[in-house]
């Protein structure tokens, strides 16, 4: 009898060894299970091939090891015609009840992570790699996640009768051994700037944002960025942003501390009437050029030089409709792109919906667009 008690004993010890093991050994305090995605805003790549997933409905961060960590220097171009019907066609339904809600490109191997949500809600990761469209299993894997502070609660609506919860991120990036958000809080300045060190901890970081709005002739604290990048102006870094109706902001990154309310300098005006949907920045012969993919307007390119040397910033309305102001841009030939992300250092990956209603995914030679 004694020694069936040390037996069970014993193996109720190696059992909980190696659920710890599997919660500790992972270099970024990963646990291995199954995370509870609820829905996927937004998506964006960190370390070793670690995914972040951006979850609105329960205002959380996902941290995924994807192990996709094999590098690859120049990436091969990709076209997938008609993908949303290829998707579709996966997961035994049509094309009208799947939206791709975004895409992020894993830095090392050059693969493209894609985020879709089924007519019902759920949520799903794919992977696209050549012409292979790939479901990504998100069952017993290695994860860790963060609930965000201060957000919206599940019933809070906009003055158009949307759910609030579904701007608690607007977009999602890493930067510097941080997942940086953007998105809306339950506070009175409803802009928030969110500041998450990796690997998780009880810590987060969170200010409050305000911009002048051109387009509006007004100032705002509750217009959530709609997409950022970060990047190096004159020496210092700063949050690049871009608004609703299309103001594009700078925040010095030093600037935005726990707890305090941040005045944006609005250095340009895109046009009312338009959203910003993604930005990406490519380099050629020593100049480094930020591309804007927007909602009614074709992809914009705004030199960084414009930017560093542009000393104005506007705090007087844009009276005339769909006009722009401050730094200069190019408007190029390439419209309607839903999403967007950098491939490689000389390429980009394209969502475009054609003007024949067709969904492609495609490559965009940066050379061709600078």
């Amino acid at each position: 009898m004694k020694k069936l008690y040390y037996f069970a004993a014993a193996c109720a010890a190696f059992i909980l060894l190696i659920a710890a093991n599997r919660s500790t050994n992972h270099p970024y305090g990963l646990k291995t299970g199954t995370p509870s995605v609820q829905s996927i805003s937004a998506l964006a790549f960190g370390p070793d091939g670690i995914l972040f997933i951006g979850d609105s409905k329960s205002a959380t961060v996902f941290a995924i090891d994807t192990k996709d960590k094999s590098v690859v220097e120049k990436a091969t171009a990709v076209e997938i015609k008609n993908i949303d019907q290829k998707i579709a066609a996966i997961l035994g339904t049509e094309a009208k009840n799947i939206r791709i809600q975004d895409i992020a490109v894993n830095p090392l191997s050059k693969k493209i992570y894609c985020a879709v949500q089924s007519s019902d809600g759920t949520p799903l990761l794919f992977t696209l790699e050549g012409d292979k469209i790939q479901v990504v299993s998100l069952k017993e894997i290695a994860f860790s996640n963060i609930s965000i502070a201060n957000v919206p609660g599940e019933e809070a609506k906009d003055r158009g009768g949307r759910p609030l919860r579904e701007q608690s991120i607007s977009d999602l990036a890493y930067a510097d051994g941080s997942v940086l958000l953007s998105g809306l809080s339950n506070q009175e300045f409803g802009s928030t700037f969110r500041k998450i060190t990796f690997p998780f901890t009880d810590k987060q970081e969170q200010a409050s944002l305000e911009i002048y709005h051109a387009a509006h002739g007004k100032y705002e604290t509750n217009s959530p960025i709609r997409t950022f990048t970060t990047g190096e102006l004159n020496g210092k870094k700063y949050l690049i942003a871009s608004y609703t109706c299309t103001p594009l902001v700078l925040f010095p990154l030093d600037e935005l501390k726990p707890g305090k309310h941040v005045k944006g300098r609005t250095v340009a005006e895109f046009g009312a009437g338009n959203s910003p949907i993604d930005m990406v920045t490519l380099k050629k012969d020593g100049n480094s050029y930020l591309f804007m993919a927007n909602s009614n307007r074709p992809v914009m390119r705004i030199n960084y030089k414009n930017i560093e040397t542009y000393e104005g910033t506007l705090t007087e309305p844009v009276k005339e409709s769909y006009a722009t102001a401050g730094v200069n841009f190019v408007t190029l030939p390439t419209v309607n792109v839903l999403q967007m992300d950098k491939l490689d250092e000389t390429q980009v990956v394209v969502l475009q919906r054609r003007a024949n209603g067709d969904l492609d995914l495609w490559t965009a030679r940066g050379d061709r667009w600078m």
